[in-house]
């Protein structure tokens, strides 16, 4: 299997280096190619405007979504995001790993998700009508590629419960698990987070990472977060509201977008 490792952390020494290269090492015991994208050390750019797009006219306004599309179709895109395209479509497994900064992923991981998902490639591809509404959330460019996410967070596992302070981490993941990974058609796994970092010592770390170790043995095996998809029938077209009839009716949000227990229908 052929894994791209996008990392997003600006101390190779940190506890996220240490795990990566864990990460890393395990996947190459097991005869999978790596690579790996070091965003702080490639001196990554992260934020979008007029120098991402060498074709625009001097005097033409700059829209985003325009430019990328037209960047895309004349392959006129900058050199640093079509390397992280050719990355893309050469691996079989994306692996995000970032330190959870203020409930999110680092500013420089989302302006390499701004930048690399361009139009015609992560989105605004497909058939829209009153059948379809492109390909998107389980269809896509990346269909049939597995995605997960290595996430560090300084607090508490008991903060990010249903019940907790923070809010459940699966819903602080879910833009990114489904509104960035399942959105193009990666099957998304259960993402890897460890809490506590700040307070992680040597004792505590080799349990930890032999857990990595294992999720990295069990990356071709491990079942995807069951995100409905779009197009499946499961979503009312054009209005993209789940039909009445599906998931628990008192429940609300993100975890509609789940069907764990399997409907009935």
């Amino acid at each position: 299997m052929k894994v791209l490792l996008v990392f997003a952390h600006p101390e190779s020494r940190s506890l996220s280096g240490a795990l990566r290269d864990v990460a890393v090492r395990e996947l190459e015991a097991q005869g999978h190619e790596v690579r790996v994208s070091d965003l702080y050390a490639d001196g990554w750019k992260s934020e979008v405007d007029r120098a991402d797009f060498p074709s625009l006219e001097p005097d033409a306004r700059l829209i985003p979504v325009a430019a990328s599309k037209k960047g895309f179709e004349a392959n006129t895109l900058t050199g640093d995001v079509k390397a992280e395209i050719e990355k893309l479509l050469w691996a079989d497994t994306l692996i995000l790993q970032f330190p959870l900064w203020w409930f999110a992923m680092p500013a420089i991981l989302k302006g390499w998700v701004d930048r690399v998902f361009a139009y015609g490639f992560a989105y605004g591809v497909g058939e829209h009508s009153d059948r379809r509404w492109g390909d998107r959330y389980g269809e896509g460019t990346l269909v049939g590629k597995r995605a997960m996410l290595i996430v560090t967070a300084g607090g508490w596992e008991e903060h990010y419960t249903p019940r907790g302070i923070n809010g459940p981490i699966d819903d602080l993941l879910f833009p990114i698990n489904h509104g960035i990974l399942y959105y193009p058609g990666y099957d998304v796994l259960p993402p890897f987070v460890v809490y506590k970092v700040d307070r992680l010592d040597e004792t505590g770390f080799e349990p930890v990472a032999e857990q990595l170790r294992d999720r990295m043995r069990t990356l071709a095996t491990t079942a995807p977060i069951p995100y409905r998809r779009q197009n499946g029938g499961d979503y009312l077209i054009p209005s993209m509201n789940l039909r009445p009839e599906l998931g628990d009716p008192g429940a609300i949000g993100f975890a509609l977008h789940s069907n764990q227990a399997g409907d009935a229908n």
